[in-house]
């Protein structure tokens, strides 16, 4: 079927079923069934969109995934969730079960005045210890039509007849002609890992493996590489297509949170688990390589004259007590370091200023929890009078204008860009 065809039948009325793994970044199609924000939509009028998610980890990429033209709010805080609804009604709104249904009960989130439910693969969802409460909101919401987004859609038979009836399957399940689940395309090794963690664990991942040509995919169509490359880590998902051909070059290391693990077990066999030094583990090759140094300094070396010094304090301690007190007083004396550099800012403008009521706690807390910037990465913020000037790290100041342009800071929408007096 194609895209245009499913659009076709989305305005008929029909329910639907977007084929996808799961993972946020995977579902691109789901925003061409999803309506851009209209005035309409002001304060007082319904939610047009609910995205029900399995944890607040992918509620709040939901943020991060849409397009300019969809503003989502991820559900953070119930307090603070509830006033957006009551004063901005946001346009799509992301939110794991245990806390839709609280704004619910709180009669902050109106259910039947929302008219797209999307559920975000209710694989998870429907097997967990939320199953009744999911099918409660999906009950209140009855009205709502119903996008529904999963990988194996064949084993969803009973949630989909309850909740989304006739449903229309965009996508290629993975069965076979017979109707038969496929078989694992390949071997992979596996890292368990949360999203925002994923660019750390690769970069570990690299400094373990030590390979010459490593190949880091991170989504898309696959490049073919100009050498065969002696690695391939995968810091995105793979659908079963994009897994094959990755795994035509190697055997694909791949980045999943735990809640991943049943898709990537049906694509990919024998998966094992690759183990990643842990700070004890570092803690201990920094032990054994001093061990290592001072067995060569008294094997090689010469200590006649600190033997000298010491030989006193061997008349009242045990040498290995000596020994440790020397290593303790190495430890403190490397503890001492200098100051810390002066952090380098990239200045961020912002069109939100004291008119708008707006103070320095708003942008920091739409930085954090609407855009998912780490709170260290935020450094002073000028509010004038028309508008901000906000100093933020350099690796975060794409991410933060692009996260800001998505959100109101109250009840203006912001619009962020480099500062031009930089």
């Amino acid at each position: 079927m194609t895209l245009d065809e499913a659009k076709a039948a989305w305005e008929r009325g029909r329910h639907l079923v977007l084929v996808t793994p799961p993972a946020v970044e995977q579902a691109e199609q789901l925003w061409e069934f999803i309506p851009p924000e209209t005035p309409r939509h002001g304060p007082g009028v319904g939610l047009p969109v609910l995205i029900i998610c399995a944890d607040d980890v992918s509620a709040a990429e939901w943020g991060t995934a849409a397009p300019a033209r969809a503003r989502v709010h991820a559900v953070t805080g119930l307090t603070r969730s509830a006033r957006v609804l009551q004063e901005r009604s946001a346009h799509i709104l992301a939110g794991t079960v245990p806390d839709l249904t609280a704004l619910v009960a709180r009669s902050a989130l109106k259910l039947d005045a929302v008219s797209t439910v999307v559920i975000a693969w209710p694989e998870i969802l429907a097997a967990g210890e939320h199953a009744a409460a999911l099918d409660t909101l999906l009950g209140e919401a009855r009205e709502a039509r119903r996008i529904v987004l999963s990988w194996n859609p064949a084993v969803l038979g009973d949630f989909l007849e309850r909740h989304a009836r006739r449903a229309l399957v965009v996508g290629t399940p993975p069965l076979n002609d017979a109707g038969a689940p496929l078989y694992p395309v390949g071997p992979a090794r596996y890292v368990v890992v949360a999203p925002s963690r994923r660019g750390a664990a690769v970069r570990d991942t690299i400094d373990l493996l030590d390979p010459r040509r490593p190949l880091v995919w991170e989504g898309g169509e696959l490049a073919p590489p100009e050498a065969a490359p002696d690695a391939v880590l995968c810091a995105r998902l793979p659908t079963r297509e994009q897994f094959a051909a990755l795994g035509r070059l190697g055997t694909p290391i791949v980045f999943a949170a735990a809640a991943q693990l049943p898709y990537l077990r049906s694509i990919a066999a024998p998966l094992t688990p690759l183990r990643l030094p842990a700070a004890a583990d570092r803690a201990a090759d920094r032990a054994a390589s001093l061990r290592e140094q001072v067995a060569r300094l008294l094997t090689e070396g010469c200590v006649d004259a600190e033997l000298a010094l010491l030989d006193p304090l061997f008349e009242r301690f045990d040498p290995a007590e000596v020994a440790a007190a020397l290593l303790a007083l190495r430890r403190q004396t490397s503890d001492v370091s200098p100051p810390p550099a002066a952090p380098v800012w990239v200045k961020v403008f912002v069109n939100v200023g004291k008119k708008d009521r707006a103070a320095a706690k708003d942008l920091v807390g739409a930085l954090t929890r609407e855009v998912g910037i780490a709170k260290d990465a935020i450094g002073r913020v000028d509010v004038r009078d028309t508008f901000s000037v906000v100093e933020l790290a350099p690796a975060v100041a794409e991410q933060a204008m692009r996260g800001l342009s998505r959100v109101a800071i109250k009840g203006r929408r912001a619009l962020a860009r480099l500062d031009r007096q930089v």
